[in-house]
């Protein structure tokens, strides 16, 4: 810039998904101007401290509009240039993407994925906590912040629930889940505008386990096999949680059955849930899952764990009270 022209300090052309831009030079002349557009504001930085913002318009640049960085530094229109680094941030609201895997309350392993919806509420204390404090002086390096620090906070919030409880009241669940997050956004400056939880899962045994429970009520035997090794071991195996990918939406089996107007059948029990009961070795009648006797002929449905002496499925691959496996 040659000796007299005048300092033009603006975000030029930014795009739909950009949330921050910092001026790439941080000597800033008294007399320049600082041009704010629409839905942005300009906060002055300096030592880790955010002072004056400047909201949309066109600004010529004294110690009237930056009252707080000048009285901090005890700049007068002599002595310029003065450092400080300005750094523009879009208020308008944005999209962002979660996924991840935690333990519920009954140590079941939880993948989930979804999207949230977010607008910066607070400049001063967002340029503190998240530009600043974490270095993140562009859009990609606040949406790489924001994933993990969302990820975070529903990991501990969905460990609050039961498995079953998350699948059969998701909307329940996805309402608490933004209440609590709210407070933690809000302490980076953040507003949470809405939260939609799109895909939840979890492993193939825990599936059955959820079926076992919704079908049975033997809630109390399913949680005997809720150890922290065997659990542990399940989260070793399982395929790490992805957006968008090999995610599925577990079946309407977990969702509250009208009352019926006359009991069913053991037979119109299985055929209902589309799932397959246990067939009877000896006069082929379904029965429902779980069933430990032939509801039409009484053969024994079971067998025993030769290391425990339990009755476990017939199909059964691991005893549910103490893990043996079954060759």
């Amino acid at each position: 810039m040659s000796k007299g022209s005048l300092q033009v300090i603006r975000w030029v052309n930014p795009s739909p998904d950009d949330i921050v831009w910092r001026y790439p030079n941080d000597d800033i002349q008294l007399g320049s101007v600082v041009i704010v557009e629409e839905y942005q504001v300009a906060v002055f930085f300096r030592d880790g401290k955010a002072y004056d913002v400047l909201g949309p318009g066109r600004h010529v640049l004294s110690t009237l509009n930056i009252p707080l960085l000048s009285r901090a530094y005890g700049i007068v229109y002599s002595e310029t240039p003065f450092k400080a680094t300005i750094i523009f941030i879009s208020t308008k609201q944005f999209q962002g993407k979660f996924g991840g895997q935690t333990q519920t309350q009954d140590l079941a392993p939880l993948k989930f994925y979804g999207s949230f919806w977010f607008r910066v509420a607070d400049p001063q204390l967002f340029v503190v906590e998240v530009v600043g404090g974490q270095r993140a002086f562009d859009t990609e390096s606040v949406n790489k912040f924001l994933r993990g620090y969302f990820l975070e906070n529903a990991m501990a919030s969905l460990s609050k629930y039961k498995l079953a409880e998350v699948f059969s009241n998701i909307d329940k669940v996805t309402a608490e889940l933004k209440l609590d997050l709210l407070e933690s956004f809000r302490r980076v400056g953040l507003e949470l505008i809405d939260v939609k939880m799109e895909g939840l899962d979890t492993t193939p045994e825990y599936r059955d386990r959820i079926f076992w429970i919704t079908q049975t009520g033997a809630a109390a035997e399913v949680m005997r096999m809720d150890t922290v090794k065997s659990v542990a071991q399940e989260l070793g195996k399982s395929p790490g949680a992805s957006l968008g990918t090999g995610m599925v939406i577990l079946p309407p089996l977990l969702t509250p059955t009208p009352p019926a107007q006359a009991p069913a059948t053991p037979a119109q029990q299985v055929a209902s849930t589309g799932f397959q009961g246990v067939q009877c070795p000896k006069c082929g009648t379904l029965n429902p899952p779980g069933a430990k006797f032939c509801y039409n002929c009484g053969t024994p449905l079971t067998k025993k764990c030769p290391k425990c002496g339990s009755d476990v499925p017939l199909n059964a691959k691991f005893c549910p009270y103490c893990g043996y496996q079954f060759t």
